[in-house]
């Protein structure tokens, strides 16, 4: 991935026609297809549940940091006359693969993948690495056991047309749903045409609006790395939902009397209250919802469906907006806020609530026929390890009094 990404930045970097560029964003793209379909996943396997959103979350994180850094470095190079006023931000697309090719030898392998691939004693080193200054070795071993014993039920990976059978079928319309209605609701209009529509409103500078709404993206999104394990992926995609339509629908409004100046303001300030509302909910939680509710044999191929479903929505959203913005202007408004209302009703009804559970017992939940609406308050499976070694312990050494009270 990484040696591919080098490759797609320097057909970007050394461009010299609109053609190569475009040529460089389509081989970028790709990608982005190959790190949709790997990174997630491959967080969410080796947390413990317990803290699973606030480390997937930080996928969109980098996703949010990086944007505000390359729209800070594409306000300062804007005024150039040369090519370096694109050069430079493309130039910058070496960084991090670069970094990742030369570190990514130290990351140990998913345990899970390992397992699934008959490497037990690899996996089990692999996972006390991820375990070790956190639990027990007694917990860490405890925990691996109850994983391989998940495993052995569902030993050979799944088929893809396994994706639409029995139980999985719903699972598969949830990941296609959380993905479809995380670029369906606007995200494409604040982030890649936000400065462009406010260009088009002559009332402020749209380098610094767009510098401007990626720090509160990025805010929120911290606030959801640090409530989304206690607060609920449900909750906070409801609260996203509810802000982003509020935004969008006030937006769209205020485009009904385009000449007044103090109605062009509002529309821009809409722009960051939609910024706050996608960094607080569907811009880090579509990646957790999507990574958590697979059938474990069927995950990497789930993965897949989600991310060419993310992709697909994001191109054909891409494309339409501007013949949408030339047309309706401010009042696509209308259009994306009406979707993130459906966005909320779908949440209510379809996404269930997983924080805290291991994706085994999340897989177990759902073979077992646990309704959406159940998942929160389902008894839950006792992996507190460290807990379970001690109950263990306490249960060994109080069988050990009784057997010398009877022997007396």
């Amino acid at each position: 991935m990484s040696i591919y990404a080098l490759v797609s930045a320097t057909v970007v970097v050394t461009s010299t026609t609109r053609g190569q560029i475009l040529a460089g964003r389509i081989l970028n793209y790709v990608y982005i297809g190959f790190e949709l379909s790997v990174v997630p996943v491959f967080q969410s396997e080796i947390v413990p549940g317990p803290v699973r959103g606030f480390a997937v979350s930080t996928y969109q994180l980098s996703i949010s940091a990086g944007g505000l850094l390359i729209n800070g470095i594409c306000r300062a190079t804007s005024t150039n006359k040369d090519a370096s006023a694109y050069r430079i931000p493309f130039g910058l697309f070496y960084i991090i693969p670069t970094i990742i090719l030369s570190l990514v030898w130290l990351i140990p392998e998913s345990p899970r993948w390992l397992m699934m691939n008959d490497r037990l004693e690899d996996a089990r080193a692999a996972h006390h690495k991820y375990r070790k200054g956190t639990m027990s070795s007694e917990a860490i071993d405890m925990e691996f056991n109850y994983l391989y014993e998940a495993l052995l039920s569902e030993p050979e990976q799944g088929h893809t047309v396994e994706l639409v059978k029995g139980t999985n079928l719903k699972r598969t319309a949830i990941v296609m749903g959380v993905n479809f209605f995380q670029q369906a609701t606007g995200q494409s209009f604040a982030s890649q045409y936000g400065a462009i529509f406010i260009r088009s409103l002559g009332t402020i500078n749209p380098f610094s609006m767009s510098v401007g709404n990626s720090a509160i993206g990025l805010t929120m999104l911290i606030t959801c790395l640090l409530t989304s394990d206690k607060l609920g992926r449900r909750y906070m995609l409801l609260a996203g939902s509810v802000v982003q339509a509020a935004a969008l629908l006030t937006m769209g409004g205020l485009g009904i009397n385009p000449t007044s100046s103090s109605h062009k303001v509002g529309e821009v300030a809409m722009l960051s209250v939609f910024a706050a509302g996608f960094g607080f909910g569907w811009g880090p939680l579509t990646y957790v919802v999507t990574t958590e509710l697979p059938a474990l044999r069927l995950r990497d191929r789930s993965q897949r469906v989600a991310a060419i479903t993310n992709i697909i929505t994001n191109l054909i959203v891409t494309l339409v907006l501007p013949y949408m913005l030339d047309g309706l202007g401010s009042k696509v408004g209308f259009i994306f806020g009406a979707i993130s209302v459906v966005a909320g009703v779908f949440v209510f009804f379809c996404v269930p609530e997983c924080k805290g559970r291991g994706l085994e017992e999340v897989d177990k939940m759902f073979m077992e026929g646990v309704t959406v609406r159940e998942f929160r308050n389902h008894p839950r499976l006792d992996t507190e390890w460290d807990e379970v070694v001690a109950e263990k312990r306490k249960n060994v050494q109080l069988r050990e009094v009784m057997t010398r009270e009877q022997g007396i």
